[in-house]
């Protein structure tokens, strides 16, 4: 199954290489081009136990990608998991403007 995942951070990375392991085509997109190329290079923006195997693993095999291009990763994919930061204000409602 191709799967699109918006956002790399602490879940959207977690959830896009465990989903890749588990054999679907995943796409991590991001809109930080730094982070997409660092992500390209096997550098990660957090850490988790075993992720980095995770993810050279799920790279190496072709089931995960890593993209900034949004429109294209979507066109190619089944199914959109979005992980992206969704803060609070002060009044407790959820700021949905990266969504």
């Amino acid at each position: 199954m191709n799967i699109c995942v918006v956002g790399t951070g602490y879940v959207g990375l977690v959830v896009g290489t465990c989903l890749a392991d588990f054999g679907n085509h995943v796409i991590c997109v991001d809109n930080d081009q730094p982070k997409i190329n660092n992500l390209k290079k096997g550098i990660l923006p957090i850490y988790e136990i075993g992720l980095t195997d995770l993810v050279r693993r799920n790279t190496q095999a072709g089931r995960l990608e890593f993209s900034t291009d949004f429109q294209g990763s979507l066109n190619q994919s089944l199914v959109l998991f979005i992980a992206v930061g969704t803060a609070s204000s002060q009044d407790g409602s959820a700021d949905l403007s990266a969504v």
